[in-house]
């Protein structure tokens, strides 16, 4: 049965709003790339410009300091990515399908940074990173971050909810804990890994501080301490700033583009636990 004409009209008018209020930043965002030096800042306020700059966008894709921030942080926000799937999905299972002694209290211990924020053991964090001799390297900036306990977490909830059966009758036809793992379980997280891989990425992706506080060299500068330095090492040009982050957004959009379905649907079992 339909929904009377006044509340589907107000559904409609609120999603509208809501559609507005979520792509208003992006598209100001990238309209603002168009705008001159101060033009961004303008008082009073003006959404487009008074002379479209296309050379904004084309000078900052032509800057190799910019491709090269680019391009180290989206290859190390794959493996970051592909790394904290491998080790928080085999804890997961561990956690969910095995018996071992002291079960319980690994399972809390590994929870207990689910409490704990990030910048409460930075200085501590660096620390370690230091005496290992990682600085201005990639792996500090993939490693230390890798096991996640929300994302243990979240994956242990989906794995318990498999059905027993399967998994003894594996076992009767002789699979090891391994091949189970392999073949039954990963096969059916498509959905739960793409939310938590979007997660990842996302948070590698957008990181700062940690990336101030490791890298110096200017080979591996992420693409968050490249527009943020941008003030300081290419003056107050907010267009050609607003350029480079629009730009530099596009790769998470385009894979939330792409994996859109399995978002969903993860998101979709992750209201069933």
């Amino acid at each position: 049965m339909k929904s009377p004409l006044p509340i589907r009209v107000l559904k409609a008018i609120l999603i509208v709003l809501i559609s507005l209020s979520i792509l208003f930043p992006l598209a100001w965002m990238a309209i603002a790339g168009f705008k001159g030096k101060t033009e961004v800042l303008r008082d009073p306020f003006q959404f487009f410009p008074d002379v479209w700059r296309w050379q904004n966008y084309v000078d900052i894709a032509a800057d190799p300091q910019f491709v090269r921030a680019i391009l180290i942080t989206f290859v190390g926000a794959l493996a970051f990515t592909a790394l904290a799937l491998v080790v928080n999905s085999m804890a997961a299972y561990a956690f969910a399908r095995l018996e071992f002694t002291g079960k319980r209290l690994w399972w809390i211990y590994f929870i207990i940074p689910m409490f704990v924020p990030a910048m409460a053991i930075l200085l501590t964090s660096f620390q370690v990173v230091t005496a290992l001799g990682m600085l201005d390297t990639l792996a500090v900036l993939i490693i230390p971050g890798a096991a996640s306990a929300a994302q243990m977490f979240f994956l242990r909830q989906f794995y318990l909810n498999f059905p027993v059966a399967v998994e003894e009758a594996a076992l009767i036809d002789g699979a090891s804990r391994f091949q189970i793992f392999l073949r039954v379980f990963l096969p059916q997280s498509i959905a739960p890994f793409v939310v938590m891989g979007m997660g990842s990425y996302l948070a590698y992706w957008n990181a700062y501080v940690w990336p101030v506080l490791t890298i110096t060299n200017p080979d591996l500068t992420q693409i968050m301490q490249f527009l943020g330095n941008f003030r300081s090492d290419r003056g107050n040009d907010w267009g050609l700033l607003m350029a480079g982050s629009t730009l530099a957004a596009l790769p998470t959009i385009a894979l939330v583009l792409i994996f859109q379905r399995y978002i969903v649907n993860g998101v979709r079992i992750a209201g069933m636990k």
